[in-house]
């Protein structure tokens, strides 16, 4: 990163190549909307560029401080847009299941999980997301989230229980 700092162009690119995937899953995952995360990662990547030099290694991570930016960048664009995905759409997901009865009940739990993602807080999607797709802890996505370890437990207790209100509501 201090290379990013002095101009390196190089260096940059290596971070980029590093730091674009996981962003992107984050990004998609938070926002539902894979154009959107693209969006989302390029600004955020964009940042990480101009503002290189605000980046102090004593505060955290690279990676941490990056995904702090992306989560950032998709709670703003969700309060921005306050858009919900219909249900028709979520249930178009492909799957390669050759039993077409499994395929449909695939399909529906998807959907609905997908339906009931899209109506929780901004904050419990990007934590759920963080916690169960990229594997974080308590510690790193209450780094991202700027808060607490136990707000985080908090926060995906309540997205849980939301979660199957919501699942069990639309069953």
């Amino acid at each position: 990163m201090a290379r990013v700092q002095a101009g390196d162009r190089a260096a940059f690119a290596a971070l980029v190549q590093q730091l674009e995937g996981p962003a992107l899953r984050l990004a998609d995952r938070t926002l539902h909307d894979r154009a959107a995360a693209e969006d989302v990662v390029q600004v955020a990547l964009t940042r990480l560029w101009t503002l290189a030099e605000r980046f102090d290694p004593g505060r955290g991570s690279l990676e941490g401080w990056f995904r702090r930016m992306v989560v950032n960048l998709c709670l703003d664009r969700r309060r921005s847009l306050r858009l919900v995905a219909p249900l028709e759409a979520a249930a178009e997901v492909a799957s390669g299941d050759p039993d077409p009865y499994e395929a449909a009940v695939a399909s529906d739990r998807r959907a609905r999980l997908a339906t009931a993602m899209a109506q929780l807080a901004p904050r419990q999607r990007a934590a759920l997301a963080m916690f169960h797709g990229d594997g974080l802890s308590m510690a790193e996505i209450a780094a991202a989230l700027d808060t607490t370890s136990k707000a985080v437990e908090g926060l995906l207790g309540r997205a849980r229980m939301e979660l199957r209100t919501l699942i069990d509501h639309d069953a």
